[in-house]
């Protein structure tokens, strides 16, 4: 089960990761939802490719938290 904000103090990173995160699922959701909604393929295409960034934004934060890139070691 994924972290909450009010798990963490205010200095640790993964309070802020964890709060970013939810925004972005905020953000990929009604991204695709929006899809759904408009005809206009470039549009369709923009709201797709907004969904996939903030999905690999969210994969980033998440490998920060868990340490699995060598970068975030």
């Amino acid at each position: 089960m994924p972290k909450t904000t009010e798990q963490y103090s205010d200095n640790d990173p993964r309070r802020h990761t964890a709060h970013l995160k939810e925004k972005l699922n905020e953000i990929i959701r009604h991204a695709r939802e929006d899809v759904t909604k408009i005809s206009e393929p470039k549009a369709q295409a923009l709201f797709e490719t907004t969904a996939e960034v903030s999905g690999g934004l969210s994969r980033a934060l998440e490998d920060y938290d868990r340490k699995n890139e060598s970068a975030w070691r």
